[in-house]
């Protein structure tokens, strides 16, 4: 049980933490993180992991992988980012987040560290500190596994001071591109740098010039290559208002009639991906991946942010897409459902975005947007934002209402009809401030 004081000593945690310089800033260099590992005696080695990069379906693979391998008897550690309402979520074990009083012990632990690098490297960023604290608690807890995923890029990751047993990459597209070069070519070159040698390269389906670079790396270095587009087949795919079903043709036969409560085709790439990595993972130990186990844990999955219905009457989805494939992905799901002719959406940004290239595919899906802003020090002022969608998708289908909770109850008032449905994204910050205003029943 959470008591209130342990609240309270993990809430100061995290203002600790975040008094640091931010995820949102990369520095090539693993320096600061790999002294504080070394200092701990390199808790990143204590458990085998699975590492996953790529720009979108990192944190919705990394889910499928750790159920999965729960599911197939193993203990496992997921460390994901950013989290949507508390950094707890970021480490979890055995299925649930640190509890409160074990996150500020982690922290605690390690500040002594932290102060003797800090004394001699500089200051450690917030996910520098982060990745540290999950590889202690990891290592502490006696797991089998770990499924790890990146912050930003690879190469110069914090996290990658770890060497995955297998290494994943979904689909790599344009983000980030202030950091990890102005092509996917580029930033693909920066997450191939996670494939390791020895390591299983198991690589979603890629753009031609991404592959190209991923392949290249895995040569290179001697890691075996797991090719989705080679090693499966995602058939029969029928979209359903709440998931969908499918069936997936592998190295090792057919598996029909899957439920997936998860919309879009993306979203079955994504499980089709984790399938290879969980099998990858579990026969370096001479072990299969059981098609029941399969089919049991994708009916069950849940990926929170991610198209996630938090309301019905009128049908309200959260949403983390925060680049322009992203968008694309999530408006094609919407697109999919035949019950829902009238989408109306709030959207919120952060700035350094490709805006533009967000509002796109909402130009033949909105019936409405309204323009608003989360709490991020780094969102993008309204106003702003307000002017580049009026541009994009024409100055009567644009709102500005700077106050979330309103933009929401406006906007469950503009689809109180037949047909109309809610999406609110554009960032993982708006989707995880959404969801807990719209579950609690702030709005309205």
């Amino acid at each position: 049980m959470t008591t209130p004081a342990a609240l309270v000593r993990a809430d100061a945690v995290e203002r600790d933490l975040l008094r640091r310089w931010p995820e949102s800033r990369l520095e090539p260099s693993l320096d600061r993180v790999r002294a504080v590992t070394d200092a701990l005696g390199r808790p990143q080695d204590a458990v085998p992991v699975v590492h996953l990069t790529g720009t979108n379906g990192k944190t919705t693979t990394a889910r499928v992988v750790d159920e999965l391998l729960r599911a197939s008897g193993l203990r496992v550690g997921r460390y994901t980012s950013p989290h949507l309402e508390t950094m707890r979520e970021r480490v979890v074990v055995d299925g649930e987040p640190l509890a409160a009083d074990r996150f500020a012990d982690v922290h605690d632990a390690l500040r002594p560290v932290l102060e003797q690098v800090e004394a001699r490297h500089g200051a450690l960023s917030f996910f520098e500190v982060v990745t540290a604290m999950a590889f202690a608690a990891f290592a502490d807890a006696g797991l089998d596994a770990v499924v790890l995923e990146v912050g930003m890029g690879g190469t110069w990751d914090a996290t990658n001071v770890a060497d995955g047993r297998v290494a994943v990459v979904t689909p790599v597209s344009l983000d980030h591109t202030e950091y990890l070069g102005p092509d996917v070519a580029a930033i693909a070159r920066e997450k191939a740098g996670i494939v390791k040698a020895g390591s299983v390269a198991v690589l979603a389906d890629q753009p031609p010039a991404a592959s190209a670079v991923l392949l290249d790396r895995a040569r290179t270095v001697g890691a075996t290559v797991v090719d989705a587009r080679r090693e499966l087949r995602v058939l029969d795919r029928t979209p359903r208002p709440d998931g969908q079903l499918f069936g997936l043709r592998t190295g090792h036969g057919d598996l029909p009639g899957l439920s997936l409560p998860l919309l879009g085709a993306h979203q079955a790439g994504n499980a089709a991906t984790a399938v290879l990595a969980a099998e990858a993972f579990l026969a370096a130990d001479g072990r299969e991946l059981a098609p029941a186990t399969v089919r049991d844990v994708l009916a069950a999955v849940r990926s929170p942010g991610r198209l996630e219905t938090v309301q019905d009457s009128p049908r309200v989805w959260v949403d983390a897409s925060h680049n322009p494939a992203g968008m694309a992905a999530t408006v094609a799901a919407v697109g999919e459902l035949p019950d829902v002719d009238h989408l109306v959406v709030v959207l919120a940004v952060l700035e350094g975005k490709d805006v533009d290239g967000m509002l796109l595919p909402l130009r033949g899906a909105a019936a409405h947007v309204l323009v608003t802003e989360n709490t991020s020090p780094r969102r993008m002022p309204a106003a702003a934002l307000a002017a580049r969608a009026a541009a994009v998708l024409g100055a009567d289908r644009v709102t500005v209402m700077p106050d979330l909770p309103r933009a929401l109850q406006a906007a469950r008032d503009r689809a109180a009809r037949p047909g109309a449905a809610v999406l609110v994204t554009g960032s993982v910050v708006t989707a995880g401030e959404a969801g807990a205003l719209l579950r609690s029943g702030a709005p309205g």
